[in-house]
Formats: structure tokens, sequence, C-alpha cells
């Protein structure tokens, strides 16, 4: 494709280069015909001379055949360029039957052999353009697809995903059905040899599979290169696969109205006036200010700091004229799921969006946007992964200062990480949430409800959107795991406790502090001697 569109782009210039030479050409046709002046005049015979009629022929015919062979010269010239460019033409044709462009590649249901010849020459060109037979010069290191390897009971993988795990077993059911295919494919081809062979050979099985690797160029295809056990014990058996992508096809093209689009934003609480504080500045900016269709309930466990909470909302209300809230109060123990579900199930008007939010969340008016464009009733439900905010302390420790909130809010590996673990943050409509059940209103405390929720989405036909948000992040602070949760739950607290407070490196820092310390003092010592 890249040599057919290269073509595409040389031959304008090669048609202007032919016109440029034709001008040329003609400019010194003329100019070769043109009479010389008085300044150049030949050296005729003297009109006297008994030889000047036979001179002035000798000249004019020299002239003559002189103009007649330039002449002949340039028809050649001419008819070569012609025929160079006719050659040019063809092989652009042959170029075009050969690799049809994936916007000319019509299923056309009235002449679908046709359409089954232009789709099977598309696949096979992505085969040459895909880095398969010869390699392709890469700008920069981080350019290189890396392969991942497999053999018949685990995968070795960079990407670990939410498992973590560098080796595992295949969860996800598509890669382990696409590697269980790609072997059993591989077994087929080697059992049945191209071309006329009445020799015996050997029967293989998935059990000579040694090793494979595969990899993925995403506008192409994936390749797999697969090594069987051979005849000996230092002989193998290579067998290359090629999984080549279809051209883009438009699955729908419409116009999406959000206008009146609200969203119920739901947040369980319990003390921690504080921090509700911070989140009505958030919540006051994006949602009241910037969006503006919003609604804000707050289950309220407990009564302690309660006044305070009320206060909160009701300055709000007062400095932007915000009367698009419900405060719910309840006199029990604090269950996040519990607060989530009572808050959704409170609401009497009609069909509306729940965006279930935690007070330490920061949000951008392009996030609610995303939260409206991705749920749809009975179809879509949306679970963004958030960006989870390091400690500030050991970010920004050897700054004079700590930046603003604002300031701090920034995706790099130094300042945060993508919680892809977490599940609490989702947008719904509100009759899917009562459709599939709601919470799991048995589980207390501290997390698991979420995961629940979660899989019951995956256990229905609604399509779950799982996808990193750049306006959503959950804003560091000092997590407790108290002792009244179950020992499962602690674990999970634990977890996500030691991996909120800084990224590898800096937490590497913090334990060869003293190392590092003592590694600067000889530095020191040893210039002074110097």
């Amino acid at each position: 494709m890249m040599l057919r569109r290269g073509f595409i782009l040389f031959l304008p210039r090669l048609v202007g280069l032919l016109v440029v030479a034709c001008c040329l050409v003609s400019i010194v046709y003329m100019l070769a015909c043109t009479p010389k002046g008085d300044n150049q005049q030949l050296a005729l015979p003297r009109v006297h001379s008994p030889t000047a009629k036979e001179g002035y022929e000798a000249i004019l015919q020299e002239q003559e055949e002189q103009h007649r062979n330039y002449i002949i010269s340039l028809k050649k010239q001419i008819a070569q360029l012609k025929a160079e460019l006719q050659a040019r033409s063809e092989q652009l044709k042959k170029m075009q039957n050969q690799y049809p462009d994936p916007v000319d590649i019509r299923l056309d249901h009235s002449k679908p052999e046709k359409a089954q010849s232009n789709l099977l020459a598309f696949l096979r060109s992505q085969i040459d353009k895909a880095e398969v037979h010869s390699g392709v010069k890469l700008s920069t290191e981080y350019a290189v697809v890396p392969f991942e390897s497999f053999t018949l009971q685990k995968v070795y993988q960079l990407e670990t995903g939410l498992t973590r795990h560098p080796e595992e077993k295949p969860v996800r059911k598509d890669k382990r059905d696409e590697l269980i295919e790609v072997i059993e494919l591989a077994v087929g081809s080697l059992n049945n040899p191209e071309g006329p062979s009445n020799a015996k050979h050997h029967i293989y099985t998935a059990s000579d599979f040694v090793e494979g690797i595969y990899r993925t160029e995403k506008d192409k295809g994936t390749l797999y290169e697969l090594t069987f056990k051979g005849d000996t014990k230092h002989q193998f058996r290579k067998i290359v696969l090629f999984r080549p992508f279809g051209p883009v096809m438009k699955v729908k093209n419409e116009n999406v109205n959000m206008a009146d689009t609200l969203i119920n934003v739901i947040v369980p609480l319990a003390k921690r006036a504080s921090k509700f504080r911070q989140f009505m500045q958030n919540f006051r900016e994006m949602g009241i200010r910037q969006d503006g269709r919003i609604h804000l309930t707050v289950v309220y466990f407990g009564k302690e700091q309660m006044n305070e909470v009320k206060l909160i909302l009701e300055n709000t209300s007062k400095s932007v004229n915000f009367k698009n809230f419900t405060f719910i109060q309840l006199n029990e123990e604090f269950s996040r799921g519990k607060g989530l579900d009572v808050g959704a199930r409170f609401w009497k008007g009609n069909n509306v969006v729940l965006f279930f939010c935690d007070v330490d969340i920061y949000f951008t008016a392009d996030f609610l946007n995303s939260c409206r464009l991705n749920t749809e009733p009975g179809k879509k439900v949306f679970y963004p992964v958030l960006f989870s905010q390091y400690n500030p302390s050991i970010i920004y420790g050897h700054h004079d200062s700590i930046p603003s909130l604002e300031q701090q809010l920034i995706i790099k590996k130094e300042t945060g990480f993508w919680r892809d673990f977490g599940f609490g943050m989702t947008c719904q409509y509100r009759s899917d949430f009562i459709n599939i059940g709601g919470f799991d209103l048995d589980i207390k405390g501290w997390g698991g409800e979420d995961v629940h929720l979660y899989r019951k989405y995956l256990h229905s036909n609604l399509i779950v959107i799982r996808t990193p948000v750049r306006g959503l992040f959950h804003l560091w602070h000092e997590k407790q795991c108290l002792d009244e949760l179950t020992p499962e739950q602690y674990k999970m607290c634990m977890q996500s406790k030691a991996m909120n407070e800084a990224s590898h490196g800096q937490l590497g820092m913090l334990v060869f502090k003293q190392e590092i310390e003592t590694h600067l003092h000889r530095q020191k010592l040893s210039s002074k001697k110097t």
C-alpha cells in the first residue's frame, strides 16, 4: 500500500516533468529554426564568385539535413517519454487491481464474487505490508512492536494487565481460543504437506509443540511463529502464520444530543467533612458552573459531623443558586454499597444516568460528557479506569513546597497510576442498575461490593465499556484498614494502601535513602581532598 500511495504521489510530478520537457523541446526547436540575425550572418560566398550558386545550395542542404536529424531526435525522445508514461500508468493500474484500497472495497451483494476477490486481495496485501518477510527501519527503540511467547500451558507477556502476572495461563477466553486455534492449524499444516509425496512422514500432535512467539501490528494483523520438534534431537520444524486484519468498515453514523441528559452523582459519606468540602469545590466548578446538567445525592451515615456537611451543601446552594441536591441520612453503620443502593432507588424522576462517586474523587466536565456518551439504557454501562494519585509528600518531597491540587493532576508515571483493579466509579442508567439487582447489601464496610456489581454486569447482555479516562482522578489520602474488616477485605485494603504511596522507583529511593546519603557524603569528602 505504501508503494502504491508513493507512486500515486509521484505520478503528478512525472506528468509535470513531461510537460516541462516538451516545452523545452519546443523552445529549442524554435531557436534552432529561427534565421540568424544581422550580426550572425553566414559566411556566404561572394556574389561574383564562380561557385556562388553551388555554395548556397550546399549550405542550405547541410542546414536542412541538420534540422531534419534534430527533429527526428526530438520525436524519438517524445516517443520514449510517452512509452514510459504508458508503462507507469499500466503499472499503477496493475497495483490498483492487486492491492485495492480499503476505502474502495465494498461488499457489493449484487456482485459477491468481485467483493470476495477484492477482500482476499486486500488481506494478502496485509502480509506484504507487515514486518513478516523483511525488517522495517524504525526511528527509535520505542517504536519496536515486541513479541510475546507462549507454550501449551503458559503465556509470557510484557503487558501484564489486571492480573499483574508476567507468566500466566491465558485467562481471557478470546486469547486462549486464539492460541489453541493457531497451534491446531499449525499441526494440521505439518501433517498435510503441500505437493505430492509418497514418503512416510512424522505425524505431528500438539505435544510436539515446543514454543511460539506472536505480536500484533494494530493496522495489519498478528504474526505467529511456532516451533515444533523435528525428526532428530537437533532438528525442528517452524511454521509461520499470519492473521490479517480486514479493512475498516463503517458500523454507525449518528448524531448524539446530550443537552437534556441529567447525571445524578451519588456519594456515600460518613464523617470526613473536610474531604467533603474539597469535593464540593470541585463539584461546584465542574458540575454546576461548567456542566450544569447535574444532580447531587449525598447518603450520610450517622450523625457525627452531619451538621457541618449539611452546612457545606447549603452554602454551595446559596453561592451558585443550586437546588438540585438530595440529602439522605441513615442511622446505621457505614456501608458503601448500601449508601449507593439507597441513593439510586430514592430517585423518583425519569430514567437518569447514575454516577457512583466517592468523596476523594476529582472529575472534570469532559468526564461528565464521557459518562453520558458511554452509557445507553438497556445496552451499555461505563466502568472508567481512573488515575490514582501518589502521596504528594513523596512525589514533591524535594520541592520547596507542594503544588496546588490542580497542578498535581498530571498523568505521568511519577505522579500516579491507572487504577485498573478498582471498579467503584461507574456510570449506568438507573433502569439498568435496578434490573441487574443493585448491590449486595450483605457486604459491609469497605471493598467487595463494587466487584460484585461489576461481575453482575459482565454476566448480563449489557456491553461493559472499560477504558482509562483522562478526567477522573483519585486524590491521595492516608488509608486506614480497620480491624473490623474480614481477612479478604483487609488484604485488599492493605494492597491498595501499598500501591497508593509512590512508584516502584520512588519507594526504592526511600528504602536505599541511607546508602544514597552515605555515597553523597563520601563524594563530598573526596572533592574536598582534591
